[in-house]
């Protein structure tokens, strides 16, 4: 178990955790067990900053919070939002294409244009949160973002063979993971109350989207759209809890 979350944690967060000399593939495909609490870790940090920043400017206050996050995880999953932008963008239709340019290690305009918006969208969704005094409500979109990757990992192929995901979806525990994200949800929903219900929602919609365009342009996940769901279901819970606060 500890050694799961540690992996868990050295994956999603620059957060100082012990590096641990060798893994096991079976550690590895555990740790997906971990995601929504890292989620969790994620949020409380920015809502805890959030309170501490209580007294400046709001504006200024919502790009801290937003920079710390960026931080927090080191930009893992704006770096596949960006790949993908560039390949949905460059792929024309073709799996083949696509695959290849998400390989490549440049960004080009879609990807530049992509993280510009959707630094800017959170940003805006911040800013409206926490003028509200809804600190709290920051604990959402980490956690639901990082419930969507068991579940994809779960229900759609891998289509890379023999790379880290690969590995890592073959290894996770089937009824385990299921068990996780049903009680993340259901934590979820008992706990936030009605915006709960929102953002679950919003998060479901968002995940029925955007793996069915997976599945139609590339046949399954990489990675990296694996980080874009997580940055797009992420914008769509705060946009959404921002109109309902």
């Amino acid at each position: 178990m500890g050694r799961s979350l540690l992996l868990a944690l050295q994956f999603l967060t620059r957060l100082p955790v012990p590096a641990m000399a060798k893994v096991e593939e079976r550690d590895a495909g555990r740790s997906f067990l971990w995601y929504p609490l890292v989620g969790l870790l994620i949020g409380l940090v920015l809502a805890m900053l959030g309170w501490m920043l209580a007294s400046v400017p709001q504006i200024l206050r919502a790009a801290l919070v937003l920079a710390a996050w960026v931080a927090i995880t080191g930009a893992l999953h704006l770096d596949g939002l960006g790949d993908s932008a560039d390949a949905w963008m460059g792929g024309l239709g073709s799996s083949e294409r696509t695959l290849a340019i998400m390989k490549d290690p440049y960004s080009g305009p879609g990807a530049v244009v992509m993280l510009v918006l959707i630094l800017l969208i959170k940003f805006a969704a911040l800013e409206t949160i926490l003028a509200t005094g809804g600190g709290s409500l920051l604990l959402l979109a980490p956690v639901l973002g990082r419930v969507a990757l068991p579940l994809l990992f779960l229900t759609t192929p891998y289509v890379r063979p023999g790379g880290l995901g690969s590995v890592l979806a073959q290894h996770l525990p089937r009824r385990a993971g299921m068990v996780v994200v049903l009680a993340s949800a259901l934590c979820v929903l008992v706990t936030m109350g009605q915006i709960g219900v929102v953002a679950v929602v919003v998060a479901a919609g968002m995940f029925v989207l955007l793996r069915s365009i997976m599945l139609r342009r590339i046949h399954g996940t990489t990675g990296d759209t694996a980080g874009a769901m997580v940055e797009l279901i992420e914008v769509a819970v705060l946009v959404a809890v921002a109109i309902a606060c």
